[in-house]
């Protein structure tokens, strides 16, 4: 349906997207009869809390917002913060002769269009325009061809909603009750902590094996040049044709998988060594064979996390924060896809850029198609890449920072795409020798040249293994035939020790989650930023490494609701609601057998089915939630470590005991927050366990006659005073007792009588200044201080606090005061250059604790970062996280007015005919203004956890 011809001739068009900056640009492509406006992300959704819910509902639609008994009806509401907004349009409506619902074409976005009609009731003709990219050819092709609202897609994404609500909502309370308050669960989140989860078991359970190989460095006798080295470094393969152990040798036990393969110790590898001494090698064999790599499919929303991860050091949250302002501002196309395929236009422009940046050499013959690789993909949006029939290249664009890093990093991946394959050439060299004692040695080497490098000339991929080879890397290797004989130069033995399967970073979780086919690609960014923010997983360097509550949750989850942290059962919940998306099967059917059970109803067995049965995957979720008396609160939160010491997961924290409380021999201790689950070993908790806790009394102090005792608190150790029994504890009569922190040198096992009393006698009089101000040395958060009326100066130690005499005192207020920041302390640590701004990244201390900067740019050191064990990839990666969230911009504040009371009275009388022609106006964009212009396209996607 095409734009009525009414409308045409002079009529005004109200055009609704998501954001306002995708607003701004747009405006400027429709020009003159378009008044463009954004929805600010949903309007309306599932009520946030029962407060929310109109009175006519009670009972369980309040607490859910969904009405279970009535074919799950949702029960919507207008959120708080879009009121005025809603008005806003409504009163745009009311003087407009069309409406065009333009927000983003995928289930998400169909579903905010629907809303948008639901709530508005426009009576004018309502098209739905979609586009891929904000052009000015996509915007105007867009309004000239609407179609209608797809009610299947907003059914589907209804459903997801509705499924994500009960699952949240009625899981969440028993982490309340059985682990901790505040806690939450989610249809994907719970899956994704939960791979994080097992990961670190395996870590826990790893064993190493070490084995020990030969490395031999071995020359031609030629001089050799770049073409032609001179020697090669080969690594042993065979011993009497029996094959040496590597790492992939080895189970997870530390134990050899098999027994057709040769251990070597140290022992063995050195004399092994030691008889090849003398030895006189030749090339036993030489094999040759093509080498040919063909260019990677263009970004869709997953690989574009990946790699942006892999070489800006982005996290996958900071990748769609840049991606999107990329969008908004006619940079690329649409960022949430799953598609890998590029338009007719796309494939033209890319081509053109292939020949005029390359080369004809490097174009081939024929368009690359990519077919897509992800199931049940929902979006029909093409790959990402840059917009426009013609590519501007990263110099022409102008932008800078993260946006250019990831512009650049989207145009080379996809001009790469349509470049010719790389080729070249793989060599295996052999090498035999003769042992002192008669054994045949083979060591084996392989090179690779590259004799056309094709795409690679445009982009070569990154890899989530440091230590890993990338494409475009040549190995070059002498040119050598079979009988060539070659001197041993150097023969070493070689010690390894496998190493447990690493952590998910961002990128690999991302891909995991993929390939599994647990939830939507587009929400895998919201999902790894829950995860984080719940405290379920924290980041040491890029790994993601989960907290011992994580462990207690998960434990909880895989015990009660098997089915729902099942991988195959997520996934197949995902293959429903395709199904539902696709027309091939009902909404409230589907739902009444996930919450009810087969049949619609609570029956036998549904309660297992959901759980840990083995029945269909879709059991009744409500019966479960409701009989909670088989879950043992202390047996979920506790994890045995070893000589009958257990961890337990309490609600301060996670702490190790052994024995009962309240027996003899029980001991118990605190461990720290961002210790990593498998480096909680036996001799560890051993450690703690022995480290000093309790009270220890010192003794009396001879002033009071009171005990004096030292004690570990939740802020650090401490010195107080134990009060009589009878001492006031509340009211105006009420007595405190004296309490001082350690200083940084002492320790609650070496704290002395003496050190208490000197601690608590604090704050000190220094004496007085000459006008009879009295100036006192005080002990505070922020280290030690000199006090005198309002006027605070700080002291360099803590000893200070006892030896600093009037004098000294007096020479320090003498000084004038510094204002602003203190001089700069020198940093903590380098990590080199930020890949984003090209300037130095230095790790400093700072009043709230360590932070990065680069001089620009400042972001705080995370719980489980240390600046002992910060990476310059995690430093990069925080700065880029932190230039993501864009700070607010602060309104100007007005000039003080000097004006004479005679100047206000005539400005007031001249001013009143003013005001009451802009009043009108002025009120109705005021009230929206604001909240419109603080948010952003991105809490659409927050608003839809899974």
């Amino acid at each position: 349906m095409s734009p009525t011809s009414e409308t045409a001739h002079g009529g005004r068009r109200l055009v609704i997207v998501e954001s306002p900056a995708k607003a701004k640009t747009i405006k400027g492509y429709l020009g003159p009869g378009y008044v463009v406006e954004a929805s600010v992300g949903h309007i309306r959704d599932l009520p946030s809390g029962a407060a929310e819910v109109p009175e006519k509902y009670t009972g369980e639609v309040r607490r859910l917002g969904v009405d279970v008994e009535h074919d799950f009806q949702p029960i919507y509401v207008v959120n708080a913060d879009k009121k005025a907004q809603v008005r806003k349009l409504k009163e745009l409506l009311a003087e407009s002769d069309e409406l065009f619902l333009a927000t983003d074409e995928d289930r998400e976005g169909e579903a905010i269009a629907w809303h948008l009609q639901e709530v508005l009731k426009p009576k004018v003709p309502v098209h739905r325009m979609v586009f891929h990219e904000i052009t000015k050819d996509a915007i105007q092709q867009a309004v000239a061809n609407p179609r209608e609202l797809n009610k299947r897609m907003v059914d589907a994404q209804e459903t997801r909603r509705i499924l994500d609500r009960l699952y949240g909502y009625e899981v969440s309370p028993v982490l309340w009750k059985k682990v901790m308050r505040g806690l939450s669960a989610g249809r994907v989140q719970s899956v994704a902590t939960r791979l994080v989860v097992e990961r670190e078991r395996e870590r826990i359970a790893f064993r190493s094996a070490e084995y020990w190989d030969l490395t031999g460095t071995f020359a031609t006798g030629r001089a050799g040049d770049p073409s032609d080295p001179s020697s090669l470094t080969a690594r042993l393969a065979t011993v009497d044709g029996k094959r040496v152990a590597q790492g992939r040798d080895f189970g997870a036990d530390g134990r050899l998988k098999s027994e057709s393969v040769l251990h070597l110790d140290e022992e063995k590898a050195r004399a092994l060594a030691a008889s090849l001494a003398d030895t006189s090698f030749a090339v036993r064999s030489v094999e040759s064979k093509p080498y040919r790599r063909s260019p990677y499919a263009p970004f869709r929303t997953t690989t574009l996390q990946q790699e942006a991860s892999r070489k800006l050091g982005f996290g996958a949250k900071a990748t769609m924060q840049v991606a999107q302002k990329l969008y908004e501002n006619g940079f690329i196309t649409y960022m949430r896809t799953d598609s890998t395929v590029l338009s007719e236009t796309a494939v033209a422009a890319a081509r053109a850029q292939v020949t005029q940046l390359y080369g004809a050499d490097y174009l081939p013959e024929k368009p690359r198609v990519y077919a897509g690789k992800v199931k049940n993909a929902q979006e029909a949006h093409e790959a990402i890449r840059p917009s426009g029939d013609r590519f501007r290249t990263p110099a022409e664009t102008g932008l800078t920072g993260d946006q250019f890093k990831l512009y650049e990093l989207i145009w080379k991946r996809t001009v790469a795409s349509q470049m010719k394959d790389a080729t070249g050439n793989s060599v295996t060299v052999k090498i035999a020798g003769t042992t002192a004692d008669g054994r045949d040695a083979e060591f084996s080497a392989s090179g690779k040249t590259i004799t056309f490098h094709g795409f690679m000339k445009a982009y070569v991929e990154g890899a989530d293994d440091p230590n890993a080879e990338l494409d475009d890397r040549e190995r070059r290797l002498p040119q050598v035939a079979q009988g060539d004989a070659l001197t041993a130069e150097e023969i070493t033995a070689d010690g390894h020790a496998t190493k447990p399967p690493a952590r998910y970073t961002e990128a690999s979780l991302v891909k995991e989650l993929e390939e599994r086919e647990i939830g939507r690609p587009s929400t895998y960014a919201s999902i790894i930023g829950t995860i984080l923010d719940r405290g379920y997983v924290f980041k040491k360097g890029t790994a993601l490494v989960p907290s011992f509550l994580s462990f207690a949750v998960v434990n909880l989850l895989e015990k009660h609701f098997g089915r729902l942290v099942d991988y195959d059962f997520t996934a197949r919940m995902e293959d429903d609601l395709d199904r539902i998306a696709r027309g091939e099967a009902q909404a409230v059917p589907w739902l009444k057998r996930f919450y009810f059970g087969e049949g619609g109803s609570a029956g036998a067995g549904a309660a297992a089915d959901a759980g840990n049965g083995d029945g269909d995957h879709l059991g009744g979720l409500k019966e479960l939630v409701t009989d909670l008396g088989a879950i043992d609160a202390r047996e979920i939160s506790s994890f045995p470590v070893g000589n009958d010491i257990v961890l337990r997961v309490g609600r301060y924290g996670p702490y190790v005991e052994r024995g009962e409380k309240d027996q003899d021999g029980h001991q118990r201790a605190d461990v720290p927050e961002d210790l990593a689950p498998d480096e909680l070993t036996v001799e560890y908790a051993e450690e703690l366990l022995a480290k000093p806790s309790g009270d220890f009394e010192l003794g009396v102090d001879p002033a009071t006659g009171h005990q004096i005792v030292a004690k570990d608190g939740r802020y650090g150790p401490y010195v107080t005073e134990i009060l009589p029994e009878d001492t006031p504890k509340t009211g105006k009569n009420a007595v405190k007792p004296r309490t001082a922190s350690l200083f940084k040198s002492m320790t609650l096992d070496t704290v002395t009588l003496e050190d208490a009393l000197r601690l608590m006698s604090l704050p000190r009089v220094v004496g007085t200044d000459p006008e009879g101000v009295e100036i006192t040395a005080q002990n505070g958060r922020y280290g030690p201080y000199l006090k005198k009326g309002t006027d605070s100066r700080s002291l360099t130690d803590e000893e200070q606090l006892f030896s600093i005499t009037l004098e000294e005192a007096l020479a320090i207020y003498a000084q004038p005061k510094q204002r602003g920041r203190a001089a700069a302390k020198p940093p903590l640590k380098e990590l080199g250059t930020d890949p984003v701004s090209e300037r130095p990244v230095v790790v400093k201390d700072g009043r709230f604790g360590p932070y990065v900067t680069d001089g620009e740019t400042n972001a705080t050191l995370r719980t489980g970062d240390s600046v002992e064990t910060i990476t310059p990839e995690r430093g990069f990666e925080l700065l880029a996280e932190k230039r993501a969230k864009a700070p607010a911009k602060k309104t100007a504040k007005k000039a003080p007015a000097k004006k004479t009371a005679a100047k206000k009275t005539a400005t007031k009388t001249a001013a009143k005919k003013t005001t009451a022609a802009k009043k009108t106006a002025a009120k109705k964009t005021a009230t929206a203004g604001t909240a419109t212009a603080k948010k952003t396209a991105a809490k659409k996607t927050a608003a839809q956890p899974e």
